[in-house]
């Protein structure tokens, strides 16, 4: 992973507000076209927390694929990643990061907030390319396991009918998500690294990873034992 500009300074932190898609709209109601899609109560969860929205208000088009713009949106949103734990001398620009993604633009802010939070989105990125599986799987977990401080797990890899498809780097990511059913392989046991991500398969991801970190436990303290009484006046009398 690439190191990354760090800004330190007294100034106030310049927290970043997310621009909306413009492609999204308000959710409101159901959608009326995911009743017969694998997760469709997943989606609509999602949707109800706000995390997502519609192409139209009641139409989420869940087998549209996702640029990558789009991907690492809602990545931001729904893992609610932000800035507000860091400190700038000047706001950050995406330019700082990214050769492609432009500033001011609806997706800027997601970009940077992605970064700045372990995203680790390639330099050369281009917003408006399709994401594929292996890239939103990989990112998913990098969101995930920084919101959630996720613990550090051993996991055994599981066998994968088409890993010589998948890009090296993102083995360990996509392993991690199998294991906690992120992901699942198909009936023949492939992932299908290089397939381009619908809207449906992004949302059930993210709605998995959030639900495996709603149950993770938080580490129990065992208190400190009371203090010995102190002797009391009457008792060093005696």
């Amino acid at each position: 992973m690439r190191n990354k500009q760090k800004w330190m300074t007294f100034v106030t932190a310049s927290v970043l507000t997310l621009s909306l898609s413009s492609q999204a709209f308000a959710a409101s109601g159901d959608f009326t076209d995911i009743s017969k899609v694998p997760g469709h109560e997943k989606i609509e969860s999602l949707k109800d927390r706000g995390f997502i929205n519609g192409v139209t208000a009641d139409q989420f088009k869940p087998n549209q694929t996702i640029n990558t713009a789009q991907g690492v949106q809602m990545i931001v949103n729904s893992f609610q990643l932000s800035l507000a734990a860091f400190t700038f001398i000047k706001a950050p620009e995406a330019k700082d990061f990214y050769n492609n993604v432009k500033d001011k633009v609806w997706y800027s802010d997601a970009f940077i907030i992605a970064n700045l939070n372990g995203v680790d989105i390639p330099k050369d990125v281009k917003p408006a390319a399709k994401m594929t599986k292996e890239e939103f799987t990989t990112f998913v977990m990098q969101a995930m396991e920084k919101a959630g401080n996720m613990p550090m797990i051993n996991i055994k890899p599981v066998e994968i009918a088409d890993d010589s498809k998948i890009t090296p780097s993102y083995q360990g990511a996509i392993q991690r998500s199998l294991a906690l059913d992120i992901n699942k392989l198909d009936s023949k046991g492939n992932f299908d690294p290089k397939g381009e991500v619908t809207r449906a398969e992004a949302a059930v991801m993210i709605y998995n990873a959030l639900e495996y970190m709603s149950h993770l436990k938080t580490p129990t303290v065992d208190p400190m034992p009371e203090p010995s009484p102190s002797p009391s006046d009457d008792s060093l009398d005696k």
